[in-house]
């Protein structure tokens, strides 16, 4: 796995990410929502989203917003999850970077908390 520029553990990975372009964190980025939400549902990728790059609800959907996501289609599913439409989910990566200094790193951030989501093909 190392072998081909991913890692065994989720330090090395970080030093690896840090040394790829702004688009490569972006497209990885937004690859891995689309294969969490796949398996683990839109409210788990979400909150990892939210964990990772340190937003609060308001935060969330400002960045949210600000990547192109339609504001209105922001709710809550029964369970009074955050919930948006797993078609809208890319918007996030693309506004996260205006609305926060360091887009990039909490990108990183998001990419390395879900390390063992990763799947190597």
């Amino acid at each position: 796995m190392a072998d081909g520029g991913l890692s065994a553990d989720p330090k090395e990975y970080r030093s690896r990410l840090a040394d790829q372009s702004d688009e490569q964190i972006d497209a990885w980025a937004s690859e891995l929502m689309r294969d969490v939400v796949i398996r683990r549902g839109v409210v788990r990728v979400i909150e990892d989203f939210r964990s990772a790059a340190r937003l609060n609800e308001a935060e969330f959907e400002r960045v949210f917003a600000s990547g192109g996501g339609p504001p209105a289609v922001v709710g809550r599913d029964r369970d009074g999850n955050l919930i948006v439409p797993t078609i809208t989910l890319f918007a996030l990566v693309p506004g996260i970077r205006p609305q926060v200094a360091d887009g990039r790193a909490r990108l990183i951030d998001y990419l390395v908390k879900n390390f063992d989501e990763l799947v190597y093909v």
